[in-house]
């Protein structure tokens, strides 16, 4: 696995030994997929109405209220797990990756003149015969990529976004609409 969960956040598996299931993750998972079904479920409740104000209108609030406190919920889980995932870097140098950089080699021999076509069958040959060995350096520059991920980027543009936002205004919205004091 490219990463690790705490035994606090995981369960073993019912059959496999070894196995451990990461059970906070897997009820984020479930609990927002609720989260995501909740506009259809309004909108079905709401579907061949007449015009003007019915009964049914009032399912709604009995589906809407809940999931503020399921979205906090998750919200809780993740902030609690989130920082305790342990990343493996060392990986990648597991024999079970070492075709995972193939597609560079081959893009290696194209840089150096190569055809795409001559590349990827000598390449290809090499895996079957058990001589292929992945490029020692990866040089990746693109966005993204291995080589320029742009976590710094990702982080400004999170923390500009993030100071802009008015949560004192929604934490009074959601406070008033769950009948709830605000916590200063």
């Amino acid at each position: 696995a490219f990463i690790s969960f705490p035994d606090a956040l995981t369960t073993g598996s019912s059959i496999m030994p070894h196995k451990k299931n990461p059970d906070v993750f897997e009820l984020i998972r479930a609990r927002c997929n609720r989260l995501q079904a909740l506009p259809g479920e309004i909108r079905l409740i709401g579907a061949n109405l007449p015009s003007g104000y019915h009964r049914d209108m009032q399912e709604i609030k009995a589906r809407f209220l809940p999931a503020f406190t399921l979205l906090r919920d998750c919200l809780r889980m993740a902030s609690l797990a989130l920082p305790q995932i342990a990343v493996r870097e060392d990986i990648l140098a597991d024999e079970k990756y070492r075709y995972l950089f193939s597609v560079d080699a081959v893009n290696q021999l194209v840089m150096e003149g190569r055809s795409f076509r001559d590349a990827y069958r000598e390449v290809g040959e090499a895996i079957e015969r058990g001589e292929f060995t992945p490029p020692p350096a990866l040089a990746h520059t693109h966005e993204g990529s291995i080589g320029n991920l742009c976590n710094e980027e990702v982080r400004e543009e999170f923390e500009r976004v993030v100071k802009a936002f008015d949560f004192a205004k929604v934490e009074r919205a959601l406070a008033g609409l769950l009948g709830r004091e605000v916590v200063p």
